[in-house]
């Protein structure tokens, strides 16, 4: 069972403006609590129970509202990083400080989810690679033109999902090994992951059909993660 996790929380939420002139992203509320609070809510009511926050950008507002709120349950170890180093450094740093187990969960500190991780897990053991990727289906939010062969539009459809083009939801199942690949700055996107993927050794886990996903990257995603927290009833249906 996947006992511990690494949360980066280190960035600046620059396309959050206004809400982050003076927090950083992790701080920036959802439903009048902070993203990291439903991270860290979910990962502990999914078995986590010892979880390393990589803090660089004004890290230390984020070590105190831990240490002050910090959820029943959860072990949490902070690790420091710096922004240049991007999301290799953060990584790296974090699980060299937080994790002992062969197998944990990674991810950015901006996704709201109801993934189950005992189903994630069961993809990860049976696929055995270093890493596996969870993925949700594309939602298109331009109108997605239904085009005949006769060159006639028959019709549009808005907000459409493309289950046929998968993309990742920045949440991760890693093995041990992962430490001797990560590189010591940079994006492990670029850097990492597509080479793994050429390699044959990148897995992926698509979200089932009642689990949903909603990343915090701009003002219009606030509501959208408010209205996933009422849906997996973490947060209570407004009244009117």
């Amino acid at each position: 069972m996947i006992r511990t996790a690494v949360v980066i929380a280190g960035g600046r939420g620059e396309r959050l403006m206004p809400l982050t002139a003076d927090r950083p992203k992790a701080m920036v509320e959802v439903a009048g609590r902070p993203l990291l609070h439903w991270v860290l809510l979910w990962l502990r009511d999914q078995g986590i129970r010892r979880v390393g926050i990589g803090v660089a950008y004004q890290g230390e507002k984020i070590v105190e509202y831990i240490e002050r709120e910090r959820p029943a349950g959860l072990e949490v170890v902070f690790s420091h990083h710096t922004l240049e180093g991007g999301t290799a450094e953060g990584f790296r740093r974090a699980i060299e400080r937080a994790v002992e187990d062969d197998d944990f969960l990674a991810m950015n500190c901006d996704e709201i989810t109801n993934l189950s991780v005992a189903r994630f897990e069961a993809t990860h053991r049976r696929l055995g690679t270093p890493v596996t990727m969870a993925l949700a289906p594309f939602f298109c939010r331009f109108s997605v033109v239904e085009l005949a062969s006769n060159g006639l539009i028959t019709g549009f459809r808005y907000g459409r999902r493309l289950p046929q083009v998968p993309v990742s939801i920045g949440i991760y199942l890693f093995k041990r090994e992962i430490c001797a690949l990560l590189p010591e700055r940079g994006s492990i996107e670029d850097l990492l992951f597509t080479r793994l993927a050429e390699e044959g050794r990148l897995g992926g886990h698509p979200l089932g059909d009642d689990e949903a996903w909603v990343s915090v990257n701009d003002m219009k995603n606030i509501r959208e993660a408010e209205e996933a927290l009422r849906a997996f009833g973490r947060i209570l249906p407004t009244t009117h």
